[in-house]
């Protein structure tokens, strides 16, 4: 039997056939104490029982090995032999216990150990294969197959049978004993090139001992001449997030098999990975592909790529109807949701979220057993847009329960804490950050979290303290620098935030956040010019930096200077960000600032429709409703900024333009 052939073994509840011994045509090994005349009939009965099976006699073969037995019961040889023919013919209990009779004489004998070690070797792949449960059984049946296999391996004469020592590579791999396996399947690999599963089991079990890097060193250099080897090499660079090296294996994979649609999904994964428009583009067009090629029954995962690649591409619509695509084929599953919960959140529809997702979620809420819907990823869109309506119980309701699903994942502990913040519940979320802290004291999100809860507290000097230790245990992560900065900002220590900052522009240089975060502090000191220059700087290196053009449109906007500028820049940021309330104010104001009242009404109604609860935005909405005359529209919208979020108004001035817009009313 072929090396090759080995991996059928498993895919068998027991093994067919097992490979001859070279050794047993010789006269078997025998313990003292038999009659030497006996002893040579009983090797005339061995060696006539191979005659016959070598004619295919199986039943004559068995009775001679038994006949042998019986005149020499010492030998260990002879009934070792028989436990092979009954492994042959498939006879496993037989063989079983003929192995151990074997064993019993002589715990060494080569043959004996091979047959067990084969079968349990067999039975353990059967039971991992079968139902919940059995795992345990599955584990014992692989410990007592490696140490039967180790016993035929470690007695072998001369080079140890391939099929064997292939055989026990792949139970130290399925049991992590990866350092064992390395050396016997570089040997097999070297010895058998023909034998396919070799070099991905190597990798494998390279990836397992936490070798990765020797994992792709070595594919690298045997991927020349075997190219069928790409795709593991690819999906090695994708475990080490090496997302340009993945793309350029699955490329090359893609040219050598261009009907494979599997491996086509693979290369726009990574290419979505990769990040960046251009790759987002080509991601479409692969997926597109492999959408037509499925075109009865299209890829489920296929579409919600496609759809994430549309998404990215700024096309939300062709988003909305491919996420719409996953859900008609298959409403079972959260994946087609989840996509479209996407693309609505892209245009800022987050009425429309809670319609689509609240019914889903309240249908398949509490059915745990039935693993085919997770909830859970569905949970946190729902409480995002629960808190961007104002609903701030509702979404604090859902990320608790997404929470209860996914106790140990530091995201979700992040997305509850934010929420209390907007409710402005200072000590709930600072609790829920202290209690995530200690289960992850090294993640840097709910560290700053946890500052900003402490400084809304009133606790600014402990939120600071917190987040000057975390530059030192996190100095290769710039937000860890503009989350201190932002609270030195917050705290009027904008000397210190400005140090902080330049500090970081001089270890980062590349990184545009910094230069922004260094604009805004220079705005929150009302230093406007070195404001713009910091902003401009972060342009100068990504002139479609959205944020960036936004706050410099609207810092100009707010003081009344250079208008037409100011219009520019929020329109390229429109343009880049067509649904974002936030330009959409910022726009709307610049109009307003220029005296262009129907182009600032526009503007400032999406955004308040939008972000109903933005103090801001509400009350700049309601200006320009006062200013074109409609009065109570402007009562109703600064009422709004009074039950808003509060942020950077002045409430008493509000009330004032209430009376005043009170007063223009006609007289009932």
């Amino acid at each position: 039997m072929k090396i090759a052939v080995l991996a059928a073994l498993f895919s068998m509840p027991l093994p067919l056939a097992a490979a001859p011994d070279q050794s047993r045509a010789q006269q078997p090994q025998t313990a003292t104490g038999a009659p030497a005349d006996r002893v040579g009939d009983a090797y005339l009965h061995f060696m006539l029982g191979h005659r016959l099976e070598e004619a295919d006699d199986t039943n004559g073969a068995i009775a001679e090995y038994k006949r042998a037995i019986e005149l020499d019961p010492t030998a260990a040889d002879i009934p070792g032999e028989l436990a092979g023919l009954y492994l042959r013919q498939n006879k496993i209990q037989e063989a079983m216990a003929t192995a151990e009779q074997a064993l019993k004489i002589a715990p060494g004998n080569r043959e004996a150990n091979r047959v067990l070690g084969t079968i349990y070797a067999a039975l353990s792949e059967s039971a991992s294969q079968g139902s919940r449960g059995r795992s345990g059984n599955a584990d014992e049946n692989v410990a007592k197959a490696i140490r039967y296999l180790e016993a035929a391996t470690e007695r072998a004469a001369g080079q140890p049978d391939p099929n064997i020592r292939a055989t026990l590579a792949r139970l130290y791999v399925r049991s992590g004993a990866y350092d064992k396996a390395i050396p016997i399947l570089n040997d097999l690999v070297n010895q058998e090139p023909g034998w396919q599963d070799g070099p991905l089991m190597l990798a494998e079990a390279y990836a397992g001992a936490g070798r990765t890097k020797d994992a792709i060193a070595w594919l690298e250099e045997r991927t020349a001449d075997d190219p069928r080897l790409l795709p593991a090499l690819a999906d090695f660079y994708e475990r080490e997030r090496r997302w340009p090296d993945a793309v350029g294996a699955y490329a090359r994979a893609v040219q050598r098999m261009p009907r494979n649609t599997e491996l086509k999904s693979r290369y726009a994964s990574a290419l979505l990975n990769m990040g960046g428009r251009d790759n987002a583009a080509k991601a479409r067009d692969v997926l597109t592909e492999v959408v037509a090629a499925r075109s009865g029954t299209p890829d489920a995962r296929a579409l919600y790529m496609l759809s994430q690649a549309q998404r990215r591409l700024g096309d939300n619509a062709a988003a909305e109807a491919t996420a719409r695509r996953v859900i008609a084929q298959n409403s079972k599953s959260p994946w087609g949701f989840y996509a479209l919960a996407e693309s609505l959140e892209e245009r800022r529809q987050y009425q429309a979220i809670v319609d689509e997702l609240a019914p889903v979620v309240a249908e398949f809420r509490g059915k745990g057993s039935d693993a085919s819907f997770d909830i859970g990823i569905l949970l946190p869109h729902l409480g995002f847009a629960y808190q961007e309506l104002g609903q701030y119980d509702k979404a604090i309701a859902a990320f608790e329960e997404a929470r209860k699903l996914a106790p140990n994942d530091p995201s979700v502990a992040g997305y509850l804490v934010d929420a209390h913040l907007a409710a402005k519940k200072y000590g709930a979320a600072s609790e829920v950050a202290k209690a995530a802290l200690a289960q992850h004291p090294n993640d840097l999100r709910l560290t700053r979290l946890q500052a900003r809860a402490l400084r809304l507290s009133g606790k600014t000097d402990q939120g600071i303290a917190m987040l000057e230790e975390a530059v030192k245990n996190h100095s290769g992560e710039p937000m860890a620098y503009i989350s201190l900065a932002q609270l030195y900002a917050d705290a009027d220590r904008g000397a210190q935030a400005v140090r902080v900052l330049q500090e970081a522009q001089a270890k980062f240089p590349t990184v545009d956040a910094i230069a922004f975060e260094l604009g805004a502090v220079y705005d929150k000191q009302k230093k406007f010019v070195e404001a713009e220059t910091a902003f401009k700087d972060a342009l100068s290196r990504n002139p479609d930096n959205a944020t960036a053009l936004n706050y410099l449109g609207y810092m100009l906007a707010e003081r009344g200077e250079r208008l037409d500028e100011s219009v520019g820049y929020l329109k390229k940021a429109l343009a880049i960000e067509p649904d974002n309330g936030s330009f959409l104010d910022s726009l709307g104001w610049a109009y307003f600032k220029a005296d262009k009242l129907d182009l600032a009404e526009e503007n400032l109604r999406r955004a308040a429709e939008q972000l109903k609860t933005n103090s801001v935005i509400q009350e700049h909405y309601g200006q320009v409703l006062f200013k074109l005359g409609r009065y109570d529209e402007a009562i109703a919208a600064w009422n709004r900024a009074l039950s808003g979020d509060g942020d950077s108004i002045d409430k008493a001035d509000i009330d004032k333009k209430i009376r005043t817009a009170k007063q223009k009313l006609p007289k009932k």
